[in-house]
Formats: C-alpha cells, structure tokens, sequence
C-alpha cells in the first residue's frame, strides 16, 4: 500500500515550527515594547525638564514684574505729590490775588498812608 499510496510531505509547518515562530514574534514585540518604554520616560524626563524650566522662567518674569510695578508705583506717587502741591500752590495764589484784588482799596490806604 505504501506504493500505491507514498507519503507525501506536508507543505504544512509542524507543530514546533509554528510555535518557534510565534515565540519570535512575541519576543520582537516584547523588544517594541521595551523601546516604547524606554521612549516613553525619555518623554517624561523631557517634559520634566521644560517644565522646571518655564517655572523658573515664570517666577524670574513674576519678580521682575514685581519690581516694575513697584518703582512704577513709586513713580507715579511722586507725580501725585508734585502735582497735589502745584494744586494747592495755585490755588494759594489765586486765593491770594482774589483777596488783593476785592481788598485793593482799603491795602492801598495803608501802604499810601
């Protein structure tokens, strides 16, 4: 019968073969995997890094701004006091012509004699 029958080869991988094959493909995913984490925490190292540094930007940029507003301040008072005392100036004058001006006669009487 092995005459009439022969054995043919089977064009089909074996059992262990297949298995040799999955077991590759499992460790070419495992070495993906590895490098997907090692890109994942150079990520965060990245992200850590930056954000460190906008913060130490910020707080710079918070304590300039700080001293700005505070000699913008301190400007901006003197302007008050200066402009506060040229008020007040003016109005002693004008107070004080207003006065000579309605009194003329009787100031004159004194002065003249």
């Amino acid at each position: 019968m092995a005459l009439l029958f022969p054995k043919r080869k089977s064009n089909m991988a074996t059992t262990v073969e297949r298995i040799g094959v999955v077991e590759n493909k499992v460790e070419n995913l495992n070495e993906k995997l590895d490098d997907l984490k090692v890109d994942v925490k150079e990520m965060h190292d990245c992200l850590d890094k930056t954000r460190d540094g906008l913060t130490a930007k910020l707080d710079e940029m918070q304590e300039a701004s700080g001293s700005q507003h505070a000699a913008l301040a301190k400007e901006i008072s003197n302007i008050k006091s200066q402009r506060d005392r040229l008020i007040w100036t003016f109005a002693g004058v004008i107070a004080a012509g207003g006065f000579f001006a309605g009194h003329a006669d009787k100031i004159l009487k004194i002065i003249g004699g």
